[in-house]
């Protein structure tokens, strides 16, 4: 993908832009990241390829705006989640909601974390930046269940990261079907994981909030159907 010169938008195009960001949406999320060209998303949206440069300056800009609202809607999603009175609960809701984003959209979910590279395109370190709000939502998680006793005094960043780790790694593995590598991928795999570390970080035993079983209480909802 090559840049040019960014050019004014046509004052009589005011929806053209929004168009274009649409259009390249769907055609990722339909077709993955080979079929997202300037050509197509153009010719879907029924206008000349010259509307790219026009309103974007290029496909990587474009691309740029596509992953920056994934991780709007990301972000979203995470936010949508009720805070009950138990911070762990609340911590696997929120694990279930980032996991139910990523498995809605799977090629965009690729792109965002740079598991998918388009042309010559990749992510650059302050576009990677945009993401990291959604990591701020799982360390103010973290933090609460530290403030309310439920998890052992630690750095919530530090803790937080470790819980993404595990949860990208899986949502990863499940995406390309190597998660199957047991009969039961989430009662085998992914609630063990999450219940094993989540046990590792937990407060003394005795101390208020803290459940007895946490195999019983940490698991990651299901996500519902598959898309497609």
């Amino acid at each position: 993908m090559s840049d040019q010169p960014n050019r004014p938008a046509r004052p009589d195009e005011p929806d053209l832009r929004r168009r274009l960001l649409e259009v390249a949406a769907d055609v990722l999320a339909e077709e993955g990241p080979s079929a997202l060209t300037a050509r197509r998303v153009t010719r879907e949206a029924g206008t000349s390829t010259m509307a790219v440069y026009t309103h974007f300056g290029g496909m990587p800009a474009l691309v740029r705006e596509i992953v920056a609202d994934g991780f709007d809607r990301l972000h979203a999603r995470v936010d949508a989640v009720p805070v009950t009175e138990d911070p762990l609960a609340d911590l696997t809701a929120m694990a279930g909601a980032y996991r139910a984003h990523a498995l809605a959209h799977p090629h965009l979910y690729a792109v965002m974390f740079g598991a998918t590279t388009l042309g010559g395109y990749r992510l650059t370190h302050e576009e990677q930046q945009v993401g990291m709000a959604a990591f701020g939502q799982l360390v103010a998680g973290v933090r609460r269940a530290m403030d309310a006793g439920v998890l052992r005094p630690a750095d919530p960043a530090s803790v937080a990261a470790q819980l993404w780790t595990a949860l990208h790694g899986y949502t990863m593995l499940e995406q390309s079907g190597f998660h199957r590598v047991v009969e039961d991928p989430e009662g085998e795999l992914l609630q063990p994981l999450v219940a094993n570390l989540v046990a590792g970080l937990l407060a003394a035993p005795g101390v208020p909030g803290v459940p007895g079983s946490v195999r019983d209480s940490v698991r990651v909802p299901d996500p519902g159907p598959r898309p497609g």
